[in-house]
């Protein structure tokens, strides 16, 4: 039986292969576009014939429904909620801090017990406390804006040089794959409870959930 983390590779490469067409078909729509405002048409590119709006529209639709959706932990997509974090895996993880409150830090899974369905990470003497998967897939903002937390959502971001978790605002999504995140982090030293925007890894921003006090 294939793996998930298998066969997200492989949607990544059809992803990048369908990426690939839509662009050869652009490049050919706009030469065509560039032909007919000069009047001249090859052999090998024809003018198109006229088309009925209702036929055009349902070719449209077609092609929309054709394109994949975004393979889980890509981005913002969170895993299913059947899915077991790999040994090795990068992951956010809730433990105790020393004020007893809990809090977020960057770990990596050491095992998982199917039985007791129960994780083991470093540097965590504790078992079973709960784990948030980094994302493995950046999310391109032209093919999946879905994919990609919106201005304004309230997440849990590492800050920068540290290992920790905190809540943020998303203060500006990426507007490319290889663009990280603009975030506020929640500071309470600042008169209107947050952070100047600092830039945060696309692989480090999760979807927010509550601490618990014990």
């Amino acid at each position: 039986m294939l793996s998930e983390r298998f066969l997200c590779f492989c949607l990544s490469i059809l992803r990048h292969a369908l990426d690939k067409i839509a662009e050869i078909k652009s490049l050919l729509e706009e030469r065509r576009i560039a032909a007919k405002m000069a009047g001249v048409y090859s052999d090998s590119d024809p003018p198109r014939k006229t088309m009925r709006r209702g036929v055009l529209m349902t070719l449209l639709q077609q092609s929309a429904m054709t394109l994949p959706l975004p393979p889980p932990l890509c981005g913002a997509t969170p895993a299913s909620s059947d899915y077991v974090a790999k040994q090795g895996d990068k992951v956010a993880a809730r433990v105790k801090a020393v004020d007893g409150d809990e809090q977020w830090i960057l770990a990596e899974v050491v095992s998982y017990n199917h039985s007791t369905n129960k994780y083991e990470v470093d540097d965590i003497d504790e078992e079973g406390k709960e784990i948030i998967p980094l994302p493995q897939w950046k999310a391109n903002p032209e093919t999946d804006p879905e994919a990609l937390f919106s201005k304004d959502q309230l997440v849990l971001a590492l800050y920068p040089q540290t290992t920790c978790f905190y809540r943020a605002l998303i203060h500006t999504p990426p507007h490319r794959p290889q663009d990280d995140y603009s975030v506020l982090f929640e500071d309470t030293s600042y008169a209107d409870g947050y952070s100047p925007p600092l830039n945060v890894a696309q692989r480090y921003v999760v979807a927010c959930k509550e601490n618990k006090k014990k």
